[in-house]
């Protein structure tokens, strides 16, 4: 299925999620999925995935028995266990015995039928998977961490726990506990039996000393070694045999991180083990910063370890890692080992150095660039914040990948290589930031000052535009950076300053273009590789084709009726010029269409171009396309990717499909075809990979209707949300219509990276980071969310039921009055003076002597000081100042109570209202009571306190009265700009009507601002009122239009026409026409275009197609109902042409004798793009383009134009037979050449006879009515061969097959005499020179295909490693199948096909001009089917029979050919 392979990364922290088999099969858990590696020395090879699980796969291990290597299980966080054939890629059984997520998982090596697996709750399940039994332990109330079967004792297992306990226990016992391991104090990562038995004596330090030993293990002893590795820094070494530890190995700290990781990142340890099998006295560990460590159990010294890859840089794995597991191959013992870093590494135990390193990828696959300077050079941007840079040419290293992550931080969404300087890389993020990274340089990128507000979708280099193009040669780059993102904006960045702001082109097209509608949202461009003209792609589907550098417009595609998410130019160095001009576009709507602005571009016409016509439609995929690109070694290649999880290559040119490739899981993204090797593509996607695949060897052609993508959704689960991992996926978005994503939908969001991934030391944050993509590109991840809410919102609802019912009763015990409750008195607001009233009565009574002291001391009064103190009470009393000194303490008082609102009583009563608005300001407890009575204050006063106010209501989300305090104090503009900002869009609106001047800008703005949100939430109709009040009658009819039925059409397009959008209104007219005439409903097509004067030349079309419709219903042709239609069309006897003349004139006035009118809408016609006939074309889109041909030349008879009118009815005549539709050819020519030769004779009359253009197609048109009557004498002749009817004749290398309904329908048509099938007849069909043409065609084109096959070839021999003999056979009958001049070559090299072409071509421009542009039939197919009348029905004249064997043995040499020839004539 693919070459490479880059697979989604290795879940983390995880104990055991990855394992390799005797045989070299590496099997590891990434998101849900388990992927298969083929591990050699020399390279890895991905060749499948098991896929079943809905949540992250928490573990897998592979049955290590002989015979049973291809049996594996898994574990994941679904809480289930399955039994997988990794051979087969099969599920064989599952349980879900688990109640709690499941933490550790191995397949006994003593017992080949036992897996053991544990949970977070500490039970330990033991399943026998022939028998499908299980039994279920709980040793110890704890969190398993990991656990280890032992290789010795069938029965014995250790479980290692999150607090640093390890048991070994007995499950033949019931599990019991057999040995309780203390000395670890952190977390247990992972366990490693020793792979010998007995104990031999060790070096090391002695944990328990009481035995009196110094420190060396005496002897062996029965049992079996234990290794352990914590997160408390150590590895030890245990002794099953005596149920302690006997060594303790603590992790060196090396200085090593390695230079792709930010320094910034906080990652915590993650300390693994393993013990290689062949080797008993070594171990292998983790160490702090992804370093691997040998460690020599029976090395005496401090320093008992050797680092893994010290000889050089780069070959550590640069954060932690978390697995590890080996095998035997060959002769060398391996060992392989993933990491945080998202690689895995292979390693030489016996050297200590990585042999191969494989990246993995974190992330949606978003963006694929190759460089067009450094040959083969792959740029990723990938969803995990990181871009890669793969040489993809490597012979050393096939996966030669560089990983560049400073100053990106977010998923990278677009990539751009700039197309001179080598290494220069542009990237844009999902959170709107563009830079440019210097591939080859150590320096952190360059990052634009300028950011989008939201994701980057496109990014383009391309000449530069005002103001960036201003000044001279040396003063500005020669490329500017382009960059489209999701609000739909353009910016140019110079790549020379990007410090500087970047200019947005809307600006320079307005200014160009004279516009004064709303520009819609752009969300793609694509420079032309000449940097002549720029295509861009909008949120409404239309696509703007703008000439630089100014940006004038050239013309614009209406086509897509969805956001256009691709646009992509065919390449400049094709064999035909003319394809250069093809611009191909993908968007929602499931359908690529390519585009012919060879026209527009060359001879560009005062106004703007209206397309609506495709040059081809490439129809298949069943979701959103989301990228595209053409094939840089063939001519009219195209490969398309889409949401249906396919890539499709196509021809073009003839509108076929050529292959379409299914190996990817999820949705795809990008696409990029190889720049080197013509038969490969590059495909990444959602899940998490990047393919590399061949064209050659796919076997599907198609893409799937619907299965793939329920395929898909069934891969990827249901997503569920554990409990635990109550963080919500981060948004981020794609393109508009993708919010599904993205893009609509906002296209592109994806995975956190592992820089942010690393941050956290929470396990289950880290793990759901790791492992949950964001919604904004991903469907299920929204969906999963979505239903939890749903879920929650159930819950919530029982619990408020609950609570209703609760409050209910209790609102009937309050309805029971209480006697004995009496009604409380309010709060008072002089609280601590009213207290000092409630005192025993000596204290009152000594007030009353006190307050006459003080009365009548006149000042000496002592100590007392009244109101304040022991005699606050007295304030009440006396004078003012006591009063005042009274209120402070109560205000105090209040202050420490939290009763503002009696402070400001207070002091209102003091008369200080200022100080009263000003507390209760800063406390927020203003009222409408306080802010009624700040008048009083002044004027400037009540300002302020409405302004403060007014923050309070805000505050309190009281917003429309908020804005009516703003009013009451003239701000009006600050009253409506707080409504809009929070969204009251009617009532600002309201409101700035009642008080703004019409004029103001305001309002507008208001309109504009309103009429976005309703848009984008749907609601186009008030949206279009909103634009209508603006003055925007434009952008009013094209937000009617964005629903697309045939109801909305039309009012659109009467709203532009009243408003004066006189050419919005043709092309809604127009397409509105178009859909109508889909259903057959003809009357309403012609009012709608009635509208418009401007489409009297479309009314005609229609008014041709509605007639020929009916003829060709009369004749069976057409079998589909009609809506309406009008009595003009009804079928008589009279001339088709004629009739059409005659209802020209009395329906639409248009006759001969107003010349200049009928010259206007000729000219207006033949501006309609109107492309070749291809055999995928929709049989009433055929009509049309047969009608346009049609009306064309009923306004050339009017004009007496007569080389235009064979011209035309040239064209009319060929389309059916450019399809393969002979019974429409024969009827189309009965319709217009009623009287066959007769009729083509009187044109003919009408030519110059010294034009010889005109002679040359009237011939043309001669052949095609001698083609038909041909075969009408055949079949009229020979109703008993009508059989042989069905064989294969050639158009090209096999007669077209005429099939049994168009045999019957021909042989009812009227008999000619044998007198029309003279010598003349047969000397126009068997012309010499388009024999000539037609063999060189087919020539050229067998060549082709064995250039085609010998690519193959090579290919299947580079891969396979075939020996040259080997491919000798298959070539030469690859030759003999296909005939041919070159039959019967047994081995042509490519410069010898080459040079046969290059004659070819040669002389095929030998042949005149004339010849080669107009359609002819098959020479040789009618000399074939002459040779066989004249044998078996009716003897021509011997010299004619010559000329056409003549013609036989010197052109129709192909092997095809050749068999038609003996068949038929002998």
């Amino acid at each position: 299925m693919h070459q490479r392979h880059l697979p989604a990364s290795p879940n983390w922290y995880c104990s055991r999620c990855s394992d390799i088999n005797g045989k070299g099969v590496l099997g590891f858990g990434a998101k849900n999925t388990i992927y298969l590696l083929n591990v050699t020395a020399a390279s890895p090879a991905v060749t499948g995935e098991l896929t079943g699980h809905t949540e992250r796969v928490s573990g897998f291990a592979f049955c290590s028995h002989d015979g049973q290597e291809h049996i594996c299980a898994s574990t994941s966080d679904d809480k289930t266990v399955k039994v997988w054939d990794a051979e087969q890629k099969i599920l064989l059984k599952e349980h879900s015995v688990h109640q709690s997520t499941i933490s550790a998982v191995h397949w006994s090596p003593v017992q080949k039928l036992l897996l053991v697996t544990g949970d977070e709750k500490g039970i330990v399940v033991c399943y026998w998977f022939s028998s499908n039994d299980t039994q279920s332990f709980f040793p110890e109330p704890r969190t398993i961490f990991c656990l280890s079967c032992s290789p010795h004792e069938e029965n014995y297992i250790a479980v290692g726990y999150k607090d640093g306990m390890i048991v070994v226990i007995d499950i033949s016992k019931k599990g019991e506990v057999i040995h309780r391991l203390r000395g670890h104090d952190d977390e247990i990562h992972a366990l490693a039996w020793c792979p010998q038995p007995r104990e031999e004596p060790l070096c090391g330090r002695l944990e328990d000393n009481t035995d009196g030993s110094n420190g060396v293990t005496q002897g062996a002893e029965m049992g079996c070694y234990l290794a352990s590795g914590s997160r408390d820094q150590t590895v030890r070494i245990w002794s099953t045999a005596r149920g302690k530890g006997v060594m303790t190995l603590k992790l060196p700290f090396l200085k090593r991180r390695g230079l792709g990781v930010d320094p910034t990142v906080k990652e915590r340890l993650w300390l693994t083990v393993h013990w290689p099998k062949g080797r008993p006295s070594q171990i292998v560990s983790s160490c702090f910063g992804g370093e691997i460590i040998m460690w020599d159990l029976k090395k005496s010294g401090k320093q008992k370890w050797n680092l893994l890859g010290s000889s050089s840089d780069g070959q550590n794995h640069s954060r932690i890692v978390f697995n590890m597991s080996s095998f035997r191959s060959g002769d060398r013992e391996l060992l392989l080992s993933t990491s945080m870093d998202r690689e895995i590494k292979c390693w030489d135990l016996a050297s200590l150095e990585c042999c191969w390193t494989l990246p993995t990828l974190g992330g949606f696959v978003y963006c694929l660039s190759f460089s067009s300077v450094g040959t083969g050079c792959l740029a990723l941007g990938v969803g995990d914040s990181m871009i890669r840079v793969w040489n993809t040419l490597s012979i050393q290293n096939q996966y030669d990948i560089k990983t560049f992550w400073q100053g990106v931080k977010s998923k990278v969404t677009a990539l751009a290589w700039h197309p001179l300087k080598e290494g220069s890389l542009a990237f844009g993020t999902d959170d709107g930031k563009v830079g440019i990274y210097e591939v080859y340089s150590n320096k952190p990128p360059q990052i634009s000052s300028t950011y989008h507000r939201r994701t980057v979708y496109s990014l383009s280099w391309g000449p530069p535009v005002p103001p960036m193009s201003f000044g001279g040669s040396g003063d500005k780059p020669s490329y500017s950076l382009y960059s489209c993102a999701g609000e739909g904006v353009i910016f140019q960045h110079d790549p020379w300053k990007l410090s500087g702001e970047a200019s947005n082109i809307d600006k320079l097209i307005r200014d160009t273009n004279n516009i004064k509608h709303k520009i819609p949202p752009h969300t793609d461009l694509s420079w032309k590789p000449d940097g002549s003209v720029l295509a861009i792609g909008n949120e409404d589907g239309s696509i703007e084709v703008l000439k630089a550098p100014t940006l004038k417009l050239l013309c614009t595609v209406q086509q897509h009726h969805k956001i256009i998410n691709s646009l992509r130019w065919h390449h400049e160095h094709s064999s035909q010029n003319e394809l250069q001009y093809l611009l191909a576009s993908g968007s929602s709507n499931a359908i690529v269409y390519v585009h012919d602005l060879k026209s527009v571009i060359e001879t560009p016409s005062e106004s703007p171009v209206l397309m609506t016509e495709p040059f081809r439609t490439l129809s298949g995929h069943t979701n959103k396309i989301t990228s595209l690109a053409w094939s840089p070694h063939h001519d009219g290649r195209l490969v398309t990717v889409c949401y249906d999880g396919t890539a499709q290559v196509w021809d073009v040119l003839k509108e076929e499909p050529v292959c379409n490739y299914r190996g990817h899981s999820g949705r795809l993204l990008c696409v990029q075809w190889s720049t080197v090797h013509p038969d490969l593509v590059w495909t990444g996607g959602d899940d998490f990979t990047l393919h590399e695949w061949a064209v050659s060897k796919q076997e599907h052609v198609t893409p799937p209707k619907t299965k793939k993508r329920i395929e898909i959704e069934k891969k990827r689960g249901p997503q569920k949300k554990s409990k635990k991992k109550k963080k919500a996926p981060e948004k981020g978005g794609m393109k508009a219509e993708e919010r599904e994503l993205p893009l609509g939908e906002e296209i592109k969001g994806a995975a956190g990276s592992g820089a942010e991934e690393g941050q956290s030391d929470n396990v289950e944050e880290e793990e759901e980071r790791e492992n949950t993509d964001g919604p904004s590109v991903t469907g299920w991840s929204r969906e999963s969310s979505v239903d939890t809410r749903g879920t929650e919102r159930v819950q919530n609802g029982e619990k408020f039921s609950h609570a209703v019912k609760r409050e209910v009763k209790e609102d009937k015990k309050r309805e029971k009055p209480d006697l004995s409750l009496k009604k409380r008195k309010p709060r008072s607001i002089l609280p601590l003076s009213t207290s000092m009233d409630h005192r025993p009565k000596e204290e009152l009574q000594q007030d009353c002597l006190t307050l006459a002291a003080v009365r009548y001391s006149h000042g000496q009064s002592g100590a007392c000081v009244p109101g304040s103190g022991d005699h606050i009470q007295l304030g009440l009393f006396t004078d003012r100042d006591a009063l005042y000194r009274m209120f402070q303490e109560e205000e105090e008082s209040h202050m420490e109570a939290g009763h503002y609102d009696s402070m400001v009583y207070l002091r209102l009563w003091k008369g200080d209202l200022i100080g009263a608005i000003n507390l209760a300001a800063e406390k927020g407890e203003l009222t409408d009571d306080l802010l009624s009575l700040a008048p009083m204050a002044g004027y400037q006063v009540w300002a302020r306190t409405v302004e403060v106010y007014v923050k309070q209501l805000c505050h309190h989300e009281q917003f429309l009265k908020a804005a009516s305090h703003l009013v009451s104090i003239h701000k009006l503009y600050e009253a409506i700009s707080l409504l809009k900002s929070h969204q009251f869009y009617r009532e600002a609106i309201a409101l700035a009507r009642a008080r703004l001047q019409p004029e103001d800008p305001v309002l507008k703005d208001l309109y504009m601002s309103w009429a976005a949100v309703l848009e984008k939430d749907g609601h186009y109709a008030t949206a279009a009122k909103c634009y209508l009040a603006a003055d925007s009658n434009f952008d009013a009819a094209k937000v009617i239009a964005k629903k697309g039925d045939v109801i909305s059409l039309r009012t659109a397009a009467n709203l532009a026409q009243i408003s004066g959008e006189n050419e919005l209104a043709h092309s809604l007219s127009l397409r509105c026409a178009k859909d109508l005439m889909l259903f057959q409903d003809w009357a309403a097509a012609q009012e709608v275009l009635r509208m418009q004067d401007s489409l009297l030349g479309h009314r005609l079309v229609f008014c041709v197609n509605e007639i020929l419709s009916q003829r060709l219903a009369d004749a069976d042709v057409v079998t589909w109902s009609v809506a309406s239609s009008h009595t003009w069309s009804k079928s008589c006897d009279e001339n088709f042409l004629s009739m059409v003349h005659r209802v020209w004139q009395s329906e639409f006035e248009v006759t001969a004798a107003d010349l200049v009118k009928v010259k206007t809408l000729s000219q207006q016609l033949r501006a309609i793009e109107n492309p070749p006939a291809t055999t995928s074309v929709p049989l009433k889109q055929l009509l049309f383009h047969i009608s346009l041909d049609v009306t064309l030349c009923a306004l050339s008879q009017l004009l007496c134009d007569w080389p235009s009118v064979l011209e035309d009815l040239l064209r009319a005549l060929t389309r059916g037979s450019e399809v393969g539709h002979f019974t429409l050819m024969t009827e189309v020519c009965q319709l217009l050449l009623t009287q066959g030769l007769e009729s083509v004779t009187f044109y003919k009359q009408k030519l110059d006879p010294t034009d010889e253009r005109s002679l040359v197609i009237s011939e043309s048109v001669e052949a095609f009515v001698c083609y038909q009557l041909m075969y009408k004498k055949w079949w009229n002749y020979s109703a008993e061969t009508s059989a042989l009817t069905n064989n294969t004749f050639s158009n090209g290398d096999c007669l077209t097959e005429k099939n049994h309904s168009e045999v019957e329908a021909n042989r009812n048509g009227v008999a000619q005499s044998d007198a029309i099938f003279s010598e003349g007849f047969w000397k126009v069909l068997l012309s010499e020179p388009h024999a000539n043409l037609q063999a060189t065609q087919r020539a050229i084109e067998e060549i082709q295909r064995r250039v085609t096959s010998l690519i193959q070839q090579h290919s299947q021999r580079k891969d396979s490693r075939e020996s040259p003999q080997a491919l000798s056979t298959p070539q030469s009958e690859t030759s003999e199948e296909h005939g041919g001049p070159l039959s019967g070559k047994s081995s042509e090299s490519l410069s010898a096909l080459t040079a046969q072409v290059a004659e070819h071509h040669k002389a095929l421009t030998a042949i005149p001009e004339l010849v080669k542009k107009y359609s002819f039939p098959d020479v040789m197919e009618c000399c074939i089917v002459l040779l066989y009348m004249g044998k078996h029905l009716n003897p021509f004249p011997q010299h004619i029979c010559s000329m056409a064997a003549t013609l036989l043995r010197k052109y129709g040499t192909t092997e095809s050919l050749c068999k038609a020839w003996k068949r038929l004539t002998q």
